[in-house]
């Protein structure tokens, strides 16, 4: 009996030490993915990709614009079909943080860009932060808030 409980002992501790590398290497690899997804948005932005955001938005997203509007999925949507009124010219993030929280993840970034946005010229440095939650498998950019950087 004593040799079963401390069989079962070691198999347990094995599996909670297993976990927890498994939950550091998880950790890393959102922070992976991310990075990849803050980057290759202003790659979308620039392209004018708007297949990009229909992916990557939750369907209930919603952004705090520096000039203090709100503008949902859909309103993200409709400036990428009217591109003759919203244009990115140039763009640029940097100081990107990751910190994840289980099937959180919070990005911090400075965003710094030259844009035609809803027919008004902006060249603008923002500090912003986009929160990500893991819904059905995917990482979903939920909710981003963005204010003027001095």
């Amino acid at each position: 009996m004593k040799r079963i409980l401390v069989l079962a002992s070691a198999v347990v501790l094995s599996l909670i030490a297993s976990g927890v590398s498994v939950a550091q290497e998880n950790k890393a690899s959102v922070v992976a993915i991310i990075t990849k997804i803050e980057n290759d948005s202003t790659k979308a932005d620039l392209a004018n990709d708007k297949t990009f955001y229909e992916k990557i938005l939750a369907d209930d997203y919603m952004q705090g614009t520096s000039d203090g509007v709100w503008w949902t999925k859909a309103d993200i949507l409709k400036q990428f079909a009217d591109p003759a009124k919203n244009k990115t010219n140039k763009e640029e993030i940097s100081d990107l943080k990751v910190r994840v929280y289980g099937s959180t993840a919070i990005a911090t970034y400075t965003d710094s860009y030259d844009a035609l946005i809803n027919g008004e010229h902006q060249v603008r440095t923002v500090i912003v932060t986009d929160t990500f939650v893991k819904i059905g498998g995917e990482w979903k950019l939920v909710a981003s808030h963005g204010c003027k950087s001095k």
